[in-house]
């Protein structure tokens, strides 16, 4: 067994390239979907909840007060394009085609090609349900940032039990 195996802490893996968090400040490859908060082009305040989900590429995208959003009118808005850019960045170009499920050619791997193959399957879009869960999770990443630096253990991040009882 390793030594991160015997540890209490999760393996964290390096983003793919570094990638700056103004435009898209949150994104994950989770619940069958990419998706993410997108930061408003027109207004500091605003931001988009997006997500396309694996296999059938529906996609939601709205406002944090669930508004929908004006270009995702049966394809994919600036918002979805630049989450997927951003996974890719974060995750690369053949982990993020291989959980979306997009066949694309490897030497082709890019967040366009990546994009544009889904959009020439005529997606549809979906509902907002997720768009609640998403937003909250990207506030509860955002309170770690009120966290001083310390070395200690956070309660929040110990999902283990200890391997031997405490007396």
């Amino acid at each position: 067994m390793s030594d991160w195996e015997r540890a209490s802490t999760a393996r964290v893996l390096p983003p793919a390239r570094p990638r700056k968090l103004a435009k898209v400040p949150f994104v994950e490859l989770a619940d069958g979907r990419v998706q993410g908060v997108v930061s408003s082009g027109s207004d500091i305040g605003r931001v988009y909840v997006s997500s396309v989900a694996a296999s059938t590429y529906e996609f939601a995208c709205s406002t944090n007060n669930n508004r929908p959003c004006g270009g995702a009118r049966g394809m994919f808005c600036n918002h979805i394009l630049a989450l997927i850019t951003e996974a890719v960045l974060q995750y690369g170009a053949e982990r993020v085609a291989r959980y979306l499920r997009v066949e694309v050619a490897a030497d082709e791997l890019t967040a366009q090609v990546i994009a544009g193959t889904m959009s020439g399957t005529r997606p549809s879009q979906g509902d907002n349900a997720a768009a609640a869960s998403v937003f909250s999770q990207f506030l509860r990443h955002l309170a770690y940032l009120e966290f001083a630096p310390s070395t200690a253990p956070v309660p929040e991040l110990q999902w283990f039990p200890p391997t031997r009882a405490v007396v």
